[in-house]
């Protein structure tokens, strides 16, 4: 929502400019010297600038509908439409059916192609998605999954030690069974911090993360 809030202030304060050099003819320092002759020049020109007004307010609510309701709020494209509401809610498989090292590694690892086809030789076999998957099983080609949960590089985030801690997966990755495209998410410091203070985690920052 930065980006978006940003683009607001933005447009807001292009508006505001408009209006002061339409208003200024084009002589700015007018605002102070001849206010009076400054309103009466956006008078003027006021169904111009009610044009470019109303344009404005189209393209916010534009951007705050396509960004802001929460069913629009989806990640970026994979190359196979994996559903995560289908495969970790409706059908209830456990996360580490898919990502089998997340108990035993700083990394969870990601599913490979054969792991998709344990299931898919045999469930909807021909469909359009499922032919991807052979094709890359044919060319002994890893899927290329798009990566989604972001932290800075110079942070190590283990996830064997959270899972073992008794962390579920939603504090960190949200409720990914409600999910058909996973969110894109920067998990960032102050997030990591509360979440150690509200756990009487340590805080010790070579210990934590920085290590």
């Amino acid at each position: 929502m930065v980006t978006e809030l940003f683009i607001a202030a933005a447009a807001l304060l292009a508006l505001v400019l408009t209006a002061v050099l339409i208003g200024t003819a084009g002589r700015p320092w007018r605002l102070f010297t001849d206010f009076g002759g400054t309103l009466r020049g956006i008078r003027a020109n006021a169904w111009p600038l009610g044009w470019i007004a109303a344009a404005l307010v189209l393209a916010l609510g534009l951007l705050f509908f396509y960004f802001a309701p929460p069913g629009t709020r989806i990640g970026p494209e994979q190359p196979i439409a994996f559903s995560h509401r289908l495969h970790a809610g409706d059908k209830a498989i456990d996360c580490r059916f898919c990502h089998p090292y997340v108990e035993r590694s700083n990394h969870p690892g990601l599913p490979a192609v054969e792991k998709c086809l344990f299931c898919h030789n045999y469930i909807i076999a021909n469909h359009p998605e499922i032919l991807k998957e052979h094709e890359y099983f044919d060319s002994d080609t890893p899927t290329p999954w798009v990566k989604v949960f972001e932290i800075p590089e110079h942070v190590l985030f283990n996830h064997q030690r959270h899972l073992l801690s008794g962390i579920d997966c939603a504090a960190c990755h949200g409720e990914v069974r409600q999910m058909d495209r996973l969110q894109t998410r920067r998990l960032k410091m102050g997030f990591c911090v509360e979440c150690h203070r509200e756990k009487q985690a340590t805080l010790d920052c070579w210990l934590s993360c920085h290590n």
